[in-house]
């Protein structure tokens, strides 16, 4: 048996740029970190011949295009097994929908546990890379990088999205005082709404390929906002980060009119006047996890509890993909 894990993820800032249809024209900028919550993929090799596949549903085929879940047939089709005999199972710690990037962890992880169940060494660009290509190039996902890269490489990174498509990853130059510091009082609490990223990133992308002015402008300042919170950070200075979450939140609502809904905003407001120096929805918006900076973070997470939203405690993951049983 193996089992292969991936992390899950938060962003920092300039999240959204990392979109090829802004990129490509614009080149995007972002700083996302891990966390100490995964997915995990189990692969063995049964008894029998066939396609055994256990995740929110099951599934047993005898043939790879007969495999309904989409990401799992592509990544068996890029392995070229000529007979097949496989058992895959996914698990995860916190369900998909939540703005977490679970679908890249999830793709990340697959991918590691196909090669290592292969004897086959795969490297974080590559890996990164071949997810991006399954979910991207082959089912024609309206999605961007970043949670392959952050999946892949782990630890709290900056990525550059160039015109041409390459990606440079490099870590952010915090001091160990700083990454406590954001472990201590970036807090995350699950809003209860889950939801596919691909409706709202749809929307952004089909105004991007028109040279929508509002949104390449709105996307232009986030970046811009990913850039300070970059040299917020490397300063040390992480207030100044939940004042930029703050200033990003406000112009992430902008792009869309799904970005947010009339609870999410009663419960950003509370936080802002209950410890919260500056926060926004983790991912593509509608739903999943609100995350703050919080400058008392007993009286938020007092406040928040009351209002009937579960915290979800984490530290920072520093591996990136791995194979945790082969």
């Amino acid at each position: 048996m193996i089992i292969a894990r991936s992390p899950l993820r938060i962003t920092l800032g300039g999240g959204g740029t990392d979109l090829a249809s802004y990129y490509r024209d614009h080149e995007g900028f972002l700083i996302a970190a891990a966390i100490d919550k995964y997915v995990y993929v189990t692969l063995m090799r049964p008894f029998t011949e066939g396609i055994y596949l256990k995740y929110s549903a099951l599934e047993h085929v005898e043939k790879v295009n007969e495999v309904k879940h989409p990401i799992i047939r592509e990544a068996l089709h890029l392995q070229n097994l000529k007979t097949p005999q496989i058992e895959i199972t996914t698990l995860a710690d916190i369900p998909s929908g939540t703005g977490l990037g679970s679908s890249g962890s999830f793709t990340t992880a697959l991918l590691k546990g196909l090669y290592a169940h292969r004897r086959k060494l795969i490297l974080p660009q590559e890996l990164a890379e071949l997810a991006c290509h399954i979910e991207i190039d082959r089912l024609g996902e309206p999605i961007g990088k970043q949670d392959q890269y952050i999946a892949a490489y782990g630890g709290i990174t900056c990525f550059t999205f160039h015109k041409d498509n390459r990606v440079t990853a490099e870590p952010l130059k915090i001091s160990m005082d700083v990454m406590f510091d954001l472990e201590d009082n970036l807090l995350l609490f699950f809003t209860g709404f889950s939801r596919s990223a691909g409706g709202i990133l749809k929307d952004q992308h089909i105004r991007l390929q028109k040279n929508d002015e509002n949104m390449v402008q709105n996307l232009d300042y986030v970046k811009e906002l990913g850039y300070r919170s970059k040299a917020a950070l490397e300063a040390g200075n992480c207030q100044q980060l939940g004042e930029i979450m703050d200033e990003h939140w406000q112009h992430k609502k902008r792009r869309s009119g799904g970005m947010s809904n009339v609870k999410i905003d009663e419960w950003y407001n509370l936080a802002m006047n209950n410890g919260a120096v500056g926060g926004k929805l983790v991912g593509a918006g509608g739903g999943g996890f609100l995350m703050f900076y919080a400058n008392d973070r007993n009286k938020l997470r007092h406040t928040m509890a009351h209002a009937g939203l579960e915290e979800v405690r984490f530290r920072f993951d520093f591996e990136g993909s791995k194979v945790v049983l082969s």
